[in-house]
């Protein structure tokens, strides 16, 4: 039986992690348990720090939510490397703005 996609939304690596367990581990399919062993080694972040971090990036109206995803998976260390992670994009963000988001980032890291 064909799936209807209803709504599209990106989520954070840790978001992902936090579904795949509350599904439990037994009820979990091969796919989905590789996904979950990866989603336990690249999570940076819990799940609700995730959200808490990507809900203010997204307000400070510099970045979509897609790339505010990235960035928390991501967690980059430095403008250049934000710069790397967002030079896909047509928009050239001003350094003043890339300290901002990094400082942003920095609130939120924890030590990993």
């Amino acid at each position: 039986m064909p799936r209807k996609i209803l709504k599209v939304q990106p989520i954070t690596i840790p978001e992902a992690k936090s579904i795949l367990e509350s599904l439990g581990e037994e009820n979990l399919d091969q796919f989905q348990r590789r996904s979950l062993d990866y989603a336990s080694k690249m999570s940076y972040l819990k799940s609700d720090t995730a959200r808490r971090l990507l809900e203010e990036l997204k307000t400070e109206g510099i970045l979509d939510e897609e790339e505010s995803v990235q960035l928390v998976n991501i967690m980059p260390r430095s403008i250049e490397e934000i710069r790397a992670i967002l030079g896909g994009g047509r928009k050239i963000i001003e350094t003043t703005k890339l300290e901002k988001i990094l400082k942003i980032l920095d609130k939120y890291r924890e030590n990993y």
